[in-house]
């Protein structure tokens, strides 16, 4: 192996979210999420806010100019040193937190709202998902929401593109995707991605994603007391459907 190749050894949820994320998918800014947010905020996000997979902050601070009360937790050290160091997001940094969303560092019933975006459930397995939705219900209080984006499965299996290569920030992209069924019939979304950089380096990891059809998901919301109460297929009017481009579920805690 080449010394400027780099062997994914860590969870690939820790090697993806590393330095140049933000460079690599810097559609996903904020302005964006300033219009995101404020769908939130008219569908009922409001009050103490837990940001939860906050990455570099872009929806913690819309949703903060909205006035919530909003802290930020991700795993990511480096999102994280960007969040707290951007001029945009002063007033907040002391809020981001580093932690495990399968074991939050909050107290029990904290939050009038949590907020999972842009299909951060579903990395830990069927398992850790459901430690991680458990650690959800525990620190949003009795009535309080919970929003989860996550992928649409119809849609995935519909759109897929098996490999396609891209440049981004002077960086070349290699991905090369594929559903994978388990014995029980869960689908992961599975992506070996290869990262080219200009100096040399390679960086290579594999991302598995859990695909959860409505049904499945609400079963496991209600067994930690989350009751589903509505589910959008988009940060707009556009109605939940095999082809809608997200699944956005929103559960209240009994």
């Amino acid at each position: 192996m080449s010394s400027r190749e780099t062997r994914e050894e860590s969870p690939w949820y820790v090697t993806a979210f590393q330095g140049g994320y933000a460079e690599l998918y810097a559609h996903r800014d904020f302005d964006s999420a300033r219009r995101e947010a404020r769908w939130l905020v008219e569908q009922g996000v409001r009050g103490r806010v837990l940001d939860l997979c906050c990455g570099f902050g872009r929806h913690a601070l819309a949703l903060s100019e909205l006035g919530c009360d909003v802290y930020g937790l991700d795993l990511s050290s480096e999102l994280l040193l960007q969040a707290r160091n951007d001029p945009r997001t002063r007033d907040l940094s002391r809020r981001f937190v580093r932690g495990d969303a399968r074991a939050l560092p909050f107290a029990g019933a904290s939050f009038d709202t949590v907020v999972v975006l842009f299909s951060s459930f579903g990395y830990f397995g069927r398992e850790g998902d459901a430690r991680m939705l458990g650690e959800i219900a525990r620190v949003v209080r009795p009535g309080g929401l919970v929003v989860l984006d996550v992928m649409n499965p119809e849609r995935v299996r519909a759109a897929l593109v098996p490999h396609s290569t891209s440049e981004r920030g002077g960086v070349v992209l290699d991905e090369r995707r594929r559903i994978e069924s388990a014995v029980d019939g869960s689908l992961t979304v599975v992506k070996n991605v290869e990262q080219r950089f200009a100096d040399g380096r390679v960086v290579r990891w594999s991302e598995r994603v859990g695909l959860y059809a409505s049904a499945e998901l609400e079963r496991l919301a209600r067994g930690h007391a989350l009751h589903p109460q509505r589910t959008h297929g988009d940060f707009d009017a556009t109605p939940f459907s095999p082809a809608a481009p997200r699944q956005i579920v929103f559960l209240r805690r009994a």
